[in-house]
């Protein structure tokens, strides 16, 4: 019969160890042990996990993002308004997921897992502060993901701006793009300028 460390289990079977450990507490899923106490798992629970018979819960899920480092301590008042939201709502939070990164970047990594995770059927509620922590543009896209996979996105602040107000903000978050990215592109060329002088005088 062939058995798993949990760590090789968790690469098959696409959950983090810290779920398995937790299913392990509360007897969803119970690996055997070795002598030395170390969780293995046997070739029918990799089967059932996988979708052959083992009723896997949906997670609800709270992301977290600011735009750059110095706005790190923003996220610790996000988390704060955002425990008291899911207490008050009665949500049992399974994972709090944090991320430094721009809102045009749909590339972050959190982001991408919390939307392979959504697409998959693993995410049963993502729970979020304002709509542009996930994608300044683009939320609707992501609405559209959670709806074809029967989740649910819940946002904290649900106020609505008029279209002139949204216009504008999207607007300054465009310009602030497209100025960082010339003011780097200026310094690529100086650098590229001075190494062809150098080159040159070389």
């Amino acid at each position: 019969m062939s058995t798993y460390t949990i760590t090789d289990f968790a690469k098959l079977t696409g959950h983090s160890v810290k779920k398995l450990q937790r299913w392990d507490r509360e007897k969803r899923l119970v690996p055997l042990r070795t002598p030395s106490n170390r969780r293995m798992y046997t070739e029918e629970q990799l089967r059932l996990v996988q979708g052959r018979g083992y009723d896997v819960q949906r997670m609800t899920v709270v992301y977290m993002r600011v735009s750059s480092q110095a706005q790190r301590s923003d996220l610790k008042n996000q988390r704060t308004a955002l425990e008291q939201f899911c207490q008050a709502r009665g949500f049992c939070v399974d994972e709090w997921i944090a991320e430094i990164g721009g809102g045009l970047n749909l590339r972050r990594p959190r982001l991408q897992r919390v939307l392979d995770d959504m697409v998959a059927g693993r995410i049963k509620r993502l729970i979020i502060a304002h709509k542009d922590r996930l994608a300044r543009f683009g939320f609707d896209l992501i609405a559209h993901l959670a709806e074809v996979a029967n989740a649910e996105i819940v946002v904290l602040n649900t106020e609505t701006l008029s279209p002139e107000q949204e216009m504008v903000q999207d607007l300054m978050t465009i310009t602030h793009c497209f100025s960082a990215r010339l003011y780097g592109l200026r310094n690529y060329r100086k650098a590229l300028q001075k190494a062809i002088t150098d080159d040159t005088s070389a």
